[in-house]
């Protein structure tokens, strides 16, 4: 194929949908690789620090899409420095002087300043779209930049950012000319917003189709937008709480009846049980629905809602809607492929309302189950023998029991059978988590059976380095694996040190990994970035004298071409 013209070559990049793909027919030839990097659009980058951002525009100078991910996954969970780096600035720098034709930026885990908001918005005379998830650093004012400036932006995304909030006017700022929206969530907001000036936006948005609002938008002003947007798909709400004697309740109930082209839903923060009523009519049209913000709605009222959305395909719920209320899902969701229940206090250990029943209630119910997110308080090995027996065609199954390292309540055996049957029989499960009592025997299992494994995240499990060796020699297809608080020293960590080029990084914590043990891997792996995080400063002060066979607290582990980072704190040290 490398007599083809270049522009017929191109045309059939075209049909190759996945950036691996379009990675490997780039290092066929000089010609593939010339014309795939002048046609690639879309990029992303799984890692902000594995190359530099001057290396990624220089090579895709035509690109209009970039994807870049910060801090490691863990920091969800607060195991990550708040200081410790991802920041966004460098990419949009370097976007700016390179790649112009820039219309789409997506980051995840990154800090975000207003002055690179700034930066986007004035030098990109295309850019369309803005999606910001877990991002922080930034504020209103940020925002104010891009709906200042961005004129024909169609997506501004904000989903679970820390926002400083100056002000309720940045609304405001769109011009009267943007009329190009297609997607807006400010849902993350805390503050005041301007009400006015968001449904005059919306109203001049026809073809608005996606809209998540924050707790401060009343129901008076979720009526007036629903009555200038009855064709939203996805929709957001805000303050869901009014009397039903009240003329906004009526007016609700006449609104979501116009609302015929609804199929997800979310929000629900404050609600009152007779507003969920008013979704009645659009509820059979539902394949989304998150409850997962809604602590205050009774489960009761919850179950009488879940009963008329017959056609859901993800539900996220929190824990206190209770088995009797998963028996409700199952019985009803029959074409639900996705499900998650977060815990409604996951500091209250022991007072989580479902357990195996409603899982094992779930998979039988709901044959096309392939996605599950599970807090529970306990689990037993038949019921994942069950769950593994109906539901064969998971892709990702994430289980955290809220007490770590308890056994199987009926046996007072480890859960190693369970787990090691989800494993055999899902033969293309791609992400994985577990919790309770494990052995290094379901790590065998993992090893063994789960040869399409690409992200496994451990915590409180296993009984020596067997159990991480085990992973690392069976999981062929693996890209991150994040432990913490499991009994994996040097052995673990230096028995397969070639596994991790093949990854995209490894994070252990809390574990039993020495100073030295992270000396030999850097030695031997030096295209690898092996960083040490202590936040307390002692390992700063001291490094130089510190003996090899300190533990080391935080290890995180990562295949880069850029060498180790210029920016990162003195409590990071890059060996």
């Amino acid at each position: 194929m490398t007599y083809f013209p270049e522009e017929v070559v191109e045309h059939i990049f075209d049909f190759l949908g996945s950036h691996r793909d379009r990675n490997t027919v780039s290092t066929v030839c000089k010609a593939w690789y010339q014309v795939e990097r002048l046609s690639r659009q879309h990029v992303f980058v799984g890692n902000c620090y594995a190359i530099r951002p001057e290396r990624v525009m220089a090579r895709f100078p035509r690109m209009k899409s970039l994807s870049v991910k910060g801090k490691p996954h863990f920091a969800d969970f607060n195991l990550v420095p708040y200081d410790w780096g991802g920041y966004a600035l460098p990419w949009i720098e370097a976007a700016a002087r390179c790649c112009t034709g820039l219309e789409e930026l997506r980051l995840k885990r990154m800090v975000v300043s207003d002055d690179g908001l700034e930066l986007l918005a004035r030098f990109f005379p295309n850019f369309k779209s803005l999606v910001l998830v877990s991002c922080d650093g930034f504020s209103t004012d940020g925002l104010a930049s891009i709906a200042t400036y961005c004129r024909g932006l169609r997506e501004l995304d904000l989903q679970e950012n820390e926002v400083d909030d100056h002000g309720c006017q940045w609304l405001n700022c769109f011009p009267d000319s943007c009329t190009s929206l297609v997607s807006l969530n400010f849902a993350c907001l805390k503050g005041e917003v301007n009400a006015g000036a968001l449904e005059r936006l919306i109203a001049r948005s026809p073809n608005l189709r996606s809209l998540k609002l924050n707790r401060a938008i009343s129901v008076e002003s979720l009526n007036k937008i629903l009555s200038r947007a009855p064709h939203l798909v996805d929709l957001g709400t805000g303050s869901f709480a009014v009397d039903d004697r009240a003329e906004a309740y009526h007016r609700l109930m006449n609104c979501f009846t116009k609302c015929k082209t609804l199929r997800c839903m979310s929000g629900f923060g404050e609600a009152s049980p007779c507003c969920l009523k008013a979704l009645y009519p659009v509820c059979i049209n539902l394949i989304v629905l998150n409850l997962s913000y809604a602590p205050a709605i009774p489960s009761d009222d919850l179950i009488k809602l879940i009963c008329h959305c017959s056609n859901l395909q993800k539900l996220w719920v929190l824990d206190c809607i209770g088995d009797k209320g998963l028996a409700v899902v199952a019985s009803t969701c029959k074409e639900l492929q996705e499900l998650r229940v977060f815990p409604s206090d996951i500091y209250g250990a022991g007072t989580t309302s479902v357990t195996e029943e409603g899982l094992v209630a779930v998979s039988s119910g709901c044959p096309k189950l392939n996605s599950v997110l599970y807090f529970c308080y306990q689990m037993t090995n038949s019921a994942l023998i069950t769950v593994a027996k109906n539901c064969p065609h998971f892709i990702r199954f994430r289980l955290c029991i809220l007490d770590p390292g308890k056994p199987d309540p009926l046996t007072n055996q480890p859960l190693d059978e369970g787990f090691g049957a989800i494993v055999r029989s899902c033969k293309n499960l791609r992400r994985l988590s577990l919790s309770g009592l494990l052995t290094d025997q379901v790590f065998l299992f993992i090893g063994l059976y789960a040869k399409c494994l690409e992200m496994l995240s451990i915590a409180f499990a296993g009984n020596s380095d067997k159990g991480m060796i085990y992973v690392l020699d069976g999981c062929k297809n693996l890209r991150k694996l994040e432990i913490r608080d499991c009994p994996f020293g040097d052995g673990a960590l230096l028995k397969n040190v070639e596994k991790y080029e093949a990854m995209r990084s490894l994070w252990m914590s809390s574990c039993e990994a020495t100073l030295g043990g992270c000396k030999a891997l850097a030695a031997k792996m030096p295209r690898l970035n092996v960083e040490i995080i202590n936040e307390s400063g002692n390992l700063v002060e001291s490094k130089e004298n510190l003996s090899d066979v300190n533990k080391m607290e935080k290890i995180y582990v990562y295949r880069s071409v850029a060498g180790p980072r210029n920016d990162a704190p003195e409590f990071v040290w890059t060996l």
